[in-house]
């Protein structure tokens, strides 16, 4: 039995008891908000508008993408957490939201009590980079240099995946990289190529194409096997570090008290979205891998990303400000 169809009978089999529940959503007429917590061009943003294209297709009604960006990442989670529970509004969320839970603990909602998961759609690995000039060539140069020197290493914010991801290069080689946070990716993109900065453990696809038109130098990708996107950057796995193995993912959830029939319909749908063809190879070229899971297992994935990053988060002593 291939993958997709064990994923999706999973699915199916939780959902057959409200089946005739189920059928009826969404109502011709009716339309569904895609709450995407981030600017729009960004990764999320383009893995969202994606599925919401399949879901329209799939269901005949308006899927339509809602950018509300802001408290990083709660503005728009906190809609969805305090909307309505039937089903007419989504979530998208990433890593960043599972490091909110250690970051804000007196968050106006809570992340895993007022929200439910619906489905893992794909994750990014994150990637290792330096100016086109830096000195520093391998990752093997980047441990030995930040152990003498202490380098700037830019981010898109406190507790965003780059700073994360810096912070964890940090407690395994026990150096201190300065943490130079940005309003971005974008920003810190500009500044690295310009020499501002050392480095920056990036969202692929804020990166890569500065990698490919030379303006960056890619040390190692944050995964355990090769990127076939940049299929001559190591791995951190043969970097002889697989602790530092990141995976910047996307995902749905809902509102906690939406009906399970409605949640797994929605699951089931996405999950099928994913593996279609043209969804695998958009997400291929956005620098996004594939890995779809239903209710019951990102669900568990994602309880182990929030222990994973909030024990980090206390060791590192980061702070949302």
């Amino acid at each position: 039995m291939q993958r997709r169809d064990i994923i999706l009978g999973a699915a199916a089999s939780i959902a057959v008891p409200q089946l005739a529940f189920a059928q009826d959503f969404p109502k011709p007429g009716s339309t569904i908000k895609y709450v995407v917590p981030f600017a729009p061009g960004g990764l999320t943003d383009v893995m969202a508008r994606i599925v919401a294209q399949k879901l329209n297709e799939a269901w005949k009604v308006p899927v339509v993408v809602e950018n509300k960006a802001g408290g990083n990442a709660q503005i728009g989670a906190e809609q969805v957490a305090k909307g309505a529970s039937d089903g007419s509004q989504l979530l998208a969320i990433t890593l960043t939201h599972a490091a909110n839970v250690s970051l804000f603990p007196n968050a106006p909602y809570s992340f895993t009590k007022d929200l439910r998961p619906v489905a893992l759609l794909a994750g990014s690995p994150m990637l290792i980079v330096v100016p086109a000039n830096s000195p520093i060539n391998t990752f093997q140069d980047l441990v030995k240099v930040s152990k003498t020197k202490t380098l700037n290493a830019g981010n898109s914010g406190n507790g965003s995946p780059p700073h994360l991801t810096c912070a964890l290069f940090n407690d395994l080689n026990k150096t201190k990289m300065t943490h130079v946070p940005y309003r971005g990716g974008a920003l810190s993109m500009n500044d690295l190529i310009g020499g501002q900065l050392d480095i920056v453990f990036s969202n692929m696809p804020e990166s890569i194409a500065n990698v490919k038109g030379g303006k960056l130098k890619a040390l190692a990708v944050c995964s355990l096997q090769r990127n076939p996107l940049l299929p001559d950057v190591p791995t951190v796995l043969e970097a002889g570090m697989p602790g530092l193995f990141v995976e910047n993912w996307t995902a749905a959830m809902i509102h906690a008290s939406t009906p399970d029939a409605i949640v797994e319909k929605y699951s089931r749908e996405i999950i099928k979205a994913m593996f279609t063809k043209d969804v695998e190879d958009r997400a291929k070229v956005q620098g996004f891998k594939v890995s779809p899971k239903g209710t019951q297992d990102f669900a568990a994935f994602l309880n182990t990303e929030i222990t994973r990053w909030g024990r980090l988060i206390k060791t590192a002593k980061i702070t949302a400000a």
